[in-house]
């Protein structure tokens, strides 16, 4: 898996109603209409200025707070692929990885606003390779491997039990 962007930065303890928030949650949970107004707390021009492809990357503990999985589903709304961060509240993480938004544990200190990152995502157990092509530095993540990633490279929860069936051996 290979995915590359550009790096939106935040910092630590993003929860989930940073990401939307629950007042806009109240009259749809409907990702696309949604997009408009994610991370509209922290950041008003967000909405309007993310781009396709863009990458989220952050300190520690993203994604606390409740376990809404709007909070995944309007990033993917908005094109972002991955969330590049240094934790992950572990149930933002586990809706990531069912509804197909890569999260990527790894250090995001020298990573800045704008940088262009390339993550590489080694199937084989290998690991994670982060680069920041600005800074031309590389720094490794931690793996994603197994059904987890199996998961992912599917798309979703959904797209992987219609091709699977279930999580074990056919």
């Amino acid at each position: 898996m290979h995915i590359t962007g550009r790096a939106r930065k935040f910092g630590d303890d993003i929860n989930t109603d940073y990401i939307i928030s629950s007042l806009r949650k109240k009259e749809t949970l409907e990702p696309h209409e949604l997009k408009t107004f994610l991370f509209e707390s922290i950041d008003p021009t967000f909405a309007e200025s993310v781009q396709p492809d863009d990458l989220v990357v952050a300190g520690k503990n993203f994604g606390c707070g409740s376990a809404m999985e709007v909070a995944v589903t309007v990033m993917l709304a908005s094109g972002i692929q991955a969330v590049l961060a240094k934790s992950f509240a572990r149930t933002y993480y586990r809706n990531a990885i069912n509804n197909g938004l890569v999260p990527i544990e790894c250090d995001t200190e020298n990573i800045r606003e704008g940088d262009r990152i390339t993550v590489v995502i080694d199937g084989g157990g290998a690991g994670v390779s982060v680069r920041n092509e600005d800074t031309e530095t590389t720094s490794v993540g931690h793996a994603l491997a197994g059904v987890p990633l199996e998961i992912l490279t599917a798309g979703g929860i959904v797209p992987y039990m219609r091709e699977h069936g279930g999580f074990g051996p056919s």
